[in-house]
């Protein structure tokens, strides 16, 4: 299954941003794949002077950035998983910002968000193995909105393609 698959009715045209950074011929357990060597490649090689630079007061490190992947990833693969399992209760959206304070990104070490991540990405490619393209398929409400388990599923990879994309314009 490719993003080729998803119809309009299965997610909300705000992730559309996200989901459009997928390359259309790429199934969906290769975009997580491939989405974990490049995502530890680019955050792995960010030199530690700048894992904690900011292009503006308001903005969050690249700690936070990757961080800010880790916990989203945590978030929709949830979404995912419920909606796959036909759980037709309405899951709730979440603030981003809130949780960045919390994580205490920037005293980690760029080695344990590294694996953090590893972790997590692992856990969903495991979870996505286990589910069906039926399961995936299943529509739920995420966010007030319909969502699929694949959309949510792949707007984990398009996600942190955007978020790597403004790290090297506005960041390195």
């Amino acid at each position: 299954m490719t993003t080729k698959d998803l119809q309009p009715n299965e997610f909300h045209e705000y992730y559309g941003r996200y989901i459009d950074k997928v390359d259309d011929n790429c199934p969906l357990i290769e975009a997580f794949e491939n989405g974990k060597a490049n995502v530890t490649d680019f955050f792995g090689t960010i030199p530690k002077a700048k894992q904690q630079f900011r292009y503006a007061t308001d903005k969050w490190s690249i700690k936070e950035v990757f961080q800010h992947l880790i916990d989203t990833e945590r978030i929709f693969m949830y979404r995912c998983f419920r909606i796959a399992r036909n759980d037709k209760t309405p899951l709730a959206g979440f603030d981003q910002n809130v949780y960045i304070a919390p994580s205490a990104a920037d005293q980690k070490s760029m080695y344990a968000l590294l694996a953090e991540f590893e972790a997590v990405r692992d856990h969903s490619i495991s979870l996505l193995k286990s589910l069906s393209e039926d399961d995936l398929a299943s529509i739920g409400n995420s966010n007030g909105s319909p969502m699929s388990g694949r959309a949510a599923a792949f707007v984990i990879p398009g996600h942190e393609i955007w978020h790597m994309d403004v790290v090297k314009e506005k960041y390195l």
